[in-house]
């Protein structure tokens, strides 16, 4: 399901017209990238936890070549499935 077919899914579930459930879509994606970047992390208790993590600075290898390379440090998204989630994917 790509976003487009997230907003009609939800639009339909909702009874709510799509361009106000693409705006809050596009809101809500926003928010969560501005204060995971802050460093701070997003609980939707049940759903789960966006946080970011850092990675160290590293030296990695072409597997191609055998060359080494310096992978610079940086900061990636991580996402925490919550409880109900879980266990939603994993009842018959």
């Amino acid at each position: 399901m790509n976003k487009t077919e997230l907003v009609t899914a939800v639009a339909e579930v909702s009874g709510k017209p799509k361009a106000d459930v693409k705006e809050v879509l596009e809101a809500l994606m926003g928010q969560i990238i501005k204060t995971v970047k802050s460093g701070d992390e997003v609980a939707l208790v049940g759903f789960g936890t966006f946080k970011s993590a850092k990675r160290e600075a590293r030296v990695g290898r072409n597997p191609a070549t055998g060359a080494e390379l310096k992978i610079p440090a940086s900061i990636q998204p991580k996402f925490v499935a919550g409880k109900l989630f879980k266990d939603a994917l994993n009842t018959k």
